[in-house]
């Protein structure tokens, strides 16, 4: 049952862009009062298919029961498809190590293109203190933001795009990494 609560409370979630209050899990669900959708919630959070965020709002813990890994296809020459269902992963576990860390940024331009980062997707990115020049990283330059590629150069640290039509960045006053780019999703 609680599963079925849960199904109902993403559902509102996903069409809805955020999660539903008390009042609105009572009327999605069909209990019959606000100490019922407590209980039902409470043990969404024990199953471990909600949580709380450190505010104490309603959070979801997954937003993928899994997808299953069916086997591989060539993306060379073609070749026989090999089918054979091995494994079922979340999203959330194949994408995230940090999910505290982890957040979302949609990107603007081209500057990444070269690199298959292009307008529109999104980028997952991780705050850490694990980052090394070849990665692909969120940085403030001078107070503005951008995603680009670390690089040393010589003992000086610049980043640099993906596509030749943008010049090497090289800070003038601060140059702040907190954020290493982990996966990009794209929607086609």
């Amino acid at each position: 049952m609680n599963q079925e609560y849960y199904k109902k409370i993403i559902s509102f979630f996903r069409h809805n862009k955020r999660m539903p209050s008390y009042a609105e899990i009572m009327e999605i669900t069909g209990l019959k009062s606000k100490s019922s959708v407590y209980y039902a919630v409470q043990q969404c959070i024990e199953k471990g298919f909600l949580a709380k965020d450190n505010k104490g709002k309603l959070i979801p813990k997954k937003l993928s029961e899994g997808i299953r890994v069916l086997g591989s296809v060539a993306a060379g020459f073609p070749g026989t498809e090999e089918q054979e269902e091995s494994e079922t992963m979340t999203l959330d576990d194949m994408l995230i190590t940090n999910k505290d860390a982890s957040f979302l940024l949609k990107v603007k331009g081209d500057s990444m293109k070269g690199e298959g980062i292009n307008a529109g997707d999104l980028v997952l990115v991780e705050r850490t203190n694990n980052i090394s020049p070849g990665d692909i990283v969120v940085a403030s330059v001078d107070g503005e933001w951008t995603v680009k590629f670390l690089r040393k150069k010589r003992g000086v640290v610049f980043l640099e795009a993906a596509n030749p039509n943008y010049p090497p960045i090289y800070p003038d006053q601060e140059l702040q990494i907190p954020f290493v780019v982990r996966a990009v999703i794209r929607q086609y």
